[in-house]
């Protein structure tokens, strides 16, 4: 049957495909400027995975002390273990603090200080003066800043009459005969109804991956919708190895205790009751690096100081009961209600459960700092190729990478990174919208076939003798990405996790659509997310296996060490020929001289 007889067209200057922060802040932009703008959400675009932050956004206000864009910038390059691009943080970081006091013009609640400026915490890798004090520089709004920030561009959108599509799923993109991006194909969940969002710009804004991990702070709508979109259009992703594990998910449940716990002035214990980060990152102790200190925490285990017990398995504590009350109500109420809700502990008196769990993917869809999406010029594909920038399309958030966040993500930059490149590729469509005429060529009914053909696959799939279920194969990638590409890596793990990856992909073919109506179909919606998931699980592996030395998030036991001749790159994935090569790290900052690799101690 073709669908494409049944597809109704819809028609915007931009479609974004995404309502969580970046979407959403790109989305007010476009709106705000007077051009029609589609905002498409797979959930009500409050239920987004922005709403789950919680620690805040890391920015140089210098409401707690003095501070500089500079200092903060210095901390996002270590940070990164110098895999992050310098000309993108120092846009950054410079352009941080308008963003923000943006925010807080829209009506964004922040905590205040007693004199009534924007609260401001510490959080682990933030210091003054080039790495010599501990700083306070993440924004926060109690321990909900995400929930503030979505909320508050949820209600901009709606006043600046930013059209809505909610629970409505993303299949692919529509790219025509010249590799222009002309809009996507998507559906409603609730009826069914197919149509084709024609676009002059679109934007992948669809968050992270985290699903591909059997633990992860990640909610069950991260299934890398975009990066699986990109990959199936030919466009490369770039350092899929760095996944960020989060030293303090809830044991045995993952769910997220924000680095603010740590921020405030909790801290880590072993078994012995020993503070142990002091071991780790003297300096710093439980404020150092994610990375730094989720491998602390899977040593101390390994090495006989965790604690163990059959319902929260291996872990380690994370103390607040020193802070008192008082302040844990007033700071840190979330935290509180998870604590007792899912670890069944109170923090006020009892300590929390904590082990490492899957919490940011730092690779993602390459762009510049605009949002327009970077391929690369690549007739032999043995050759490295130069970049070339994807007309019609922008990726924004963290299923792009910019790379502000390289090999390690500081806390607080995730949503800094949201508002500051949300913005700046709002802009850029603007200017592009304004000044770039409608493309001649339209997309071929062939070329919206292509856009359809996962919905048509599914929908034909015919049964088998050896019927597979849709939920068993999920679950053995997740445990299959956990086992092998977690915390710590090795080759020979990797490429047994490399082969079972390709044999759960040939699984698919034995998964048969039982359910093949049009309305609320959840079962299609699953088998949609499994294509991502394997997508983006694929390209994981691969790059992992590709980069032999250990940086940041990836850590290696047979290659232990940071190789910095070899290795001071991106790598890029290439779908078309299924192949890795390098791209150089970007070391050309405009208003300051580049911060020189060294050796990352906190």
């Amino acid at each position: 049957m073709s669908y494409y007889n049944h597809l109704q067209i819809k028609e915007f200057f931009s479609v974004v495909i995404g309502a969580g922060g970046a979407g959403m802040r790109v989305a007010l932009h476009i709106s705000k400027m007077g051009f029609s703008c589609a905002l498409i959400s797979k959930v009500f675009p409050t239920r987004s995975h922005t709403v789950s932050a919680q620690g805040g956004i890391t920015v140089a206000l210098g409401n707690s002390h003095e501070d500089h864009w500079e200092w903060h910038m210095y901390d996002t390059v270590k940070g990164s273990d110098y895999l992050g691009d310098q000309n993108a943080i120092e846009y950054m970081c410079k352009t941080g603090p308008k963003a923000v006091l943006e925010l807080e013009h829209m009506g964004l609640p922040f905590s205040r200080c007693k004199n009534g400026r924007i609260y401001q915490r510490p959080f682990g890798g933030q210091t003054l003066f080039y790495g010599k004090k501990q700083a306070a520089r993440t924004a926060a709004s109690a321990d909900r800043t995400g929930h503030a920030l979505l909320h508050t561009l949820y209600q901009q959108n709606l006043k600046n009459k930013t059209t809505i599509f909610s629970e409505w799923y993303a299949l692919d993109l529509v790219k025509n005969q010249d590799g222009r991006i002309l809009g996507c194909i998507a559906f409603s969940i609730e009826t069914g109804e197919l149509v084709y969002f024609k676009a002059r710009a679109t934007v992948l804004a669809t968050g992270g991956g985290g699903r591909i991990y059997q633990s992860t702070t990640n909610a069950y709508i991260n299934t890398g919708d975009g990066i699986g979109m990109a990959l199936r259009a030919g466009i490369p992703v770039q350092d899929m190895e760095m996944w960020q594990f989060h030293p303090t998910g809830i044991a045995g449940i993952g769910i997220l205790v924000s680095e603010g716990c740590r921020g405030e002035g909790g801290y880590l214990l072993n078994v012995h009751g020993e503070r142990f980060m002091k071991r780790y990152a003297p300096n710093v102790k439980d404020l150092a690096g994610r990375d730094v200190v989720s491998r602390a925490i899977l040593i101390e285990i390994k090495e006989g100081r965790g604690y163990f017990d059959d319902v929260y398995g291996p872990h380690v504590k994370l103390k607040l009961d020193h802070l008192g009350k008082e302040l844990l109500e007033l700071r840190l109420p979330g935290i509180l209600e998870l604590a007792r809700t899912f670890a069944y502990v109170d923090p006020v008196t009892e300590l929390i459960p904590v082990f490492p769990t899957c919490h940011y993917m730092m690779g993602g869809i390459p762009t510049t700092i605009y949002g327009q999406v970077i391929t690369v010029d690549n007739n032999n594909k043995n050759a490295e190729g130069s970049d070339k920038i994807v007309p019609g399309l922008f990726a924004v958030g963290e299923t792009a990478c910019v790379s502000v966040h390289g090999a390690n993500r500081l806390g607080g930059n995730s949503l800094l990174d949201l508002i500051v490149f949300g913005y700046s590729t709002g802009s850029y469509i603007q200017k592009y919208l304004e000044e770039e005429e409608w493309p001649v060529r339209n997309a071929t009914n062939s070329d919206i076939e292509l856009a359809l053909a996962r919905y048509t696959k599914w929908n034909n799939n015919q049964p088998s003798l050896h019927k597979e279920n849709i939920v068993k194969i999920r679950q053995d990638l997740q445990w299959c990405m956990q086992n092998n590409f977690s915390v710590f890596r090795e080759e020979k793990k990797m490429l047994e996790g490399l082969e079972e990856i390709k044999e759960i992909h040939n699984r698919l073919n034995n998964v048969v659509l039982q359910d093949t109506t049009s309305i609320f179909n959840t079962q299609r919606i699953e088998c949609l997310e499994l294509d991502n998931l394997l997508e983006t699980a694929y390209a994981t592996a691969v790059s992992a296996i590709f980069r032999t030395e250990s940086r940041g998030a990836h850590s290696r036991y047979d290659f232990p060490f940071r190789d910095d001749k070899h290795w001071l790159y991106h790598t890029l994935f290439l779908p078309q020929h299924n192949i890795l090569i390098r791209r150089n790290v970007n070391m050309k900052p405009r208003f300051r001289s580049y911060f020189p690799p060294q050796t990352r101690t906190y």
